[in-house]
């Protein structure tokens, strides 16, 4: 770990020394914002540019939330589970498994389930109560057709870097793990309280030195009512990854021999906001793109579709504000990727794996991400590594 002292400013400190300068500067920006608490920001070794906050942060603040350090993707995280199958119980070709996954659970930016019987039941998974922020701020998402756009997309997967996986660890055993957030609704409400925090700043004439770190005020009503609508997403990001493990474990099971599930299982968000205490201190710590890693914490830290994933539990790190990344982190843009790279590279950096490889997922070609080992390295005194991954199957949400 390095830490940066400029004048004025909250210490940053920093888990690698590969970060453009774009992300540095972000992190300095957020360093000086009066509420940030006197640790300072903890930037993990996969932190990369974002809009507003850098992904890849730990921002602890005192009565104060910025939701572009949230992001859109509200409770966006992962989900694994061990199975008590073993690689030779996998067929040769596991063409089928994916087509049957790709089936059963719908993929893309607007993917949703279609029959009634599945929209019925999973109007019934929603989050309890009914979020008094959406009569006020959200017509068309919490009344009664926007809860059933949210039913009708839980269990979907999404797109862009959103993805399930089969994979081997260290002893050739079966895992399931995968990768999505809050979908639609969570986009759609990050984005009204991102664009209602700037107008509360231009209202106040409050100049900040970039308008993406627009802030709520505790003890306000807009406060209050972001906190109710977060967790309200950060609840509905759970469920959403519980019910796609569902479905994937129904064709596994009508694929493959009979199985169970062990006690390892993990389900944690990496784009939140919670409210913890640190340094004898009640603050709100906003995670984006990094997971919590107290001591005993079983996490998951994946690397790109052709890279190794790693199980582990966290060491409790005050430094770090008891956190630790939330993968490999991107090395690129999507457009750089897609402009470096050809089809033919990305079927060489996915040999072996059972996945799409085609134009449509060049984007997410490994080359495109930082090395998941370096990664790893860069953040020991964070993390202990568990068990060691590598997917033989991947489904990608493009």
């Amino acid at each position: 770990m390095r830490v940066i002292h400029d004048e004025g400013s909250r210490p940053i400190k920093l888990w690698t020394e590969d970060i453009e300068d774009g992300a540095l500067q972000q992190l300095k920006n957020i360093a000086k914002l009066p509420f940030i608490h006197k640790s300072g920001v903890a930037a993990m070794p996969d932190v990369h540019w974002g809009i507003g906050a850098t992904v890849g942060s730990v921002i602890a603040t005192h009565r104060a939330i910025i939701p572009a350090a949230v992001g859109v993707d509200i409770g966006c995280g992962m989900n694994a589970v061990r199975t008590s199958l073993v690689a030779s119980d996998l067929p040769d070709s596991l063409a089928e498994l994916r087509h049957d996954i790709e089936c059963s659970i719908p993929l893309g930016p607007g993917g949703r389930h279609q029959r009634h019987d599945i929209l019925e039941a999973h109007f019934k998974r929603l989050p309890q109560g009914t979020p008094r922020w959406g009569r006020s701020l959200l017509s068309g998402v919490a009344n009664d057709k926007g809860l059933e756009k949210a039913s009708a997309q839980l269990g979907t997967l999404g797109s862009g870097n959103h993805f399930i996986e089969v994979c081997l660890d260290e002893s050739q055993q079966v895992w399931v793990m995968l990768h999505s957030g809050s979908r639609g609704t969570g986009n759609i409400i990050g984005r009204q309280f991102i664009e209602q925090a700037k107008v509360l700043m231009e209202k106040y004439y409050i100049t900040l030195p970039d308008k993406d770190l627009a802030y709520f005020p505790a003890n306000t009503q807009d406060f209050e009512d972001y906190i109710e609508a977060v967790s309200w997403c950060q609840d509905y990001a759970l469920e959403n990854r519980k019910v796609m493990l569902e479905l994937i474990l129904s064709s596994m099971r009508h694929r493959l021999p009979p199985f169970e599930l062990t006690n390892e299982a993990i389900n944690c968000h990496h784009n939140y906001v919670e409210r913890e205490n640190h340094g004898g201190e009640n603050v709100w710590v906003t995670r984006k793109g990094a997971i919590r890693a107290r001591e005993g914490d079983l996490g998951i830290i994946p690397g790109s579709m052709g890279q190794r994933s790693y199980i582990v539990r966290g060491l409790g790190s005050p430094e770090s504000y008891c956190s630790c990344s939330h993968g490999a982190g991107r090395r690129m843009g999507r457009k750089e990727a897609i402009r470096r790279f050809t089809v033919a590279d990305l079927e060489a950096q996915t040999q072996g794996v059972e996945c799409r490889k085609d134009a449509a997922v060049l984007d997410e070609i490994p080359a495109s991400y930082k090395n998941i080992d370096e990664v790893m390295a860069n953040q020991a005194d964070l993390v202990e590594v568990l068990h060691t991954l590598k997917q033989v199957l991947c489904v990608k949400g493009a």
